[in-house]
């Protein structure tokens, strides 16, 4: 159900959504320090962000591992991927900043981040198509830890804070967490017959990605004025090279083994990451509803990625397990 055909361990498939989870978390913060530093748009970030982590994953092609003739990939199906994929990521992105200038923060966050597993749970289980469907199942356990998930992210992101809903918001949020899930279903659907790369995925739906934004970004204004030109081009290189280059090349890596609706829970942990660094990094408060949000989503990830981690062990020796005679 959720081995990974391409060589990668489930487990080790968790761990790069972990990470990846954790590292878009970061890029919250960093996001606050380069609009303090200058005055970038969202948008012109966004291109920015998906732009230089093309150049960097450019750079490292070379230090990277040549993939053996037998597992490469069509490369019609890699522009296809590539093509989808990208444009996903561009309507997610975009999408997103979208709601958040239209309906504020919390009610954009809360919208994408929990309309995603709900729609990556229906699109898994039902048939996207006649070669599309996964016919992935929850299970009882599965749509508890979803619901917990989606209560702590809704106690960490609106506890204690005024929010106001704007119908045009709440829909371009939406529009987001299609995105995403699109993106997140054909991941884990082009994985399961090995030979994706997450490097060139990675790569190549940064490329799509950027050139669907450049006219967006050039309207925003796509050069920031700033006094403090060194500090926001470190700041750049990092999101860059972190919450975007790394975290994207692992979770197109783990996306690709694990179950897309676990996928969407663990990647949850960015709000709670972005939660902690904000408290560390930019002085903000550990309020109770903080602290209630993270443990609630923290034990929900950490119940699914278990039960992922055992249906895997239990497939594995289903295939192992000699046949009757």
């Amino acid at each position: 159900m959720s081995n990974a055909v391409s060589g990668l361990p489930v487990g080790r498939g968790l761990l790069c959504l972990i990470v990846a989870g954790v590292a878009w978390g970061t890029a919250g913060a960093a996001a606050s320090l380069v609009y303090r530093a200058g005055d970038t748009g969202p948008v012109a970030l966004s291109f920015w962000r998906c732009a230089m982590g093309l150049v960097l994953l450019l750079a490292a092609r070379p230090l990277r591992p040549r993939v053996r003739p037998s597992a490469a990939e069509p490369a019609g199906r890699k522009a296809l991927r590539a093509g989808v994929t990208g444009i996903g990521l561009a309507v997610f992105q975009t999408a997103y900043f979208a709601a958040v200038q239209s309906t504020g923060l919390a009610v954009a966050t809360v919208v994408t981040l929990g309309a995603g597993p709900v729609l990556i749970a229906l699109g898994a289980r039902l048939a996207l198509g006649a070669r599309l469907a996964l016919g992935e199942r929850l299970g009882p356990g599965g749509v508890a830890a979803v619901g917990g998930a989606l209560a702590g992210l809704a106690v960490l992101v609106l506890g204690g804070t005024s929010t106001t809903v704007r119908l045009p918001g709440v829909l371009l949020a939406l529009l987001s967490a299609v995105g995403y899930s699109v993106m997140t279903l054909l991941t884990r659907w082009w994985g399961r017959d090995g030979g994706a790369d997450a490097a060139s995925t990675s790569a190549g739906a940064f490329a799509v990605t950027s050139l669907c934004l450049l006219p967006l970004a050039l309207a925003e204004g796509l050069v920031p004025h700033t006094g403090e030109p060194v500090r926001l081009l470190c700041l750049l290189v990092y999101i860059a090279a972190v919450p975007t280059a790394l975290a994207y090349g692992l979770y197109f890596a783990g996306a690709a083994v694990v179950r897309s609706a676990t996928v969407s829970v663990i990647m949850l942990l960015e709000p709670v990451s972005a939660a902690v660094f904000a408290v560390l990094l930019l002085g903000e408060h550990l309020t109770a509803a903080t602290l209630a949000g993270t443990l609630l989503m923290l034990g929900s990830v950490a119940g699914l990625a278990v039960a992922e981690t055992r249906a895997a062990r239990g497939s594995r020796e289903a295939r192992t397990r000699p046949a009757p005679a």
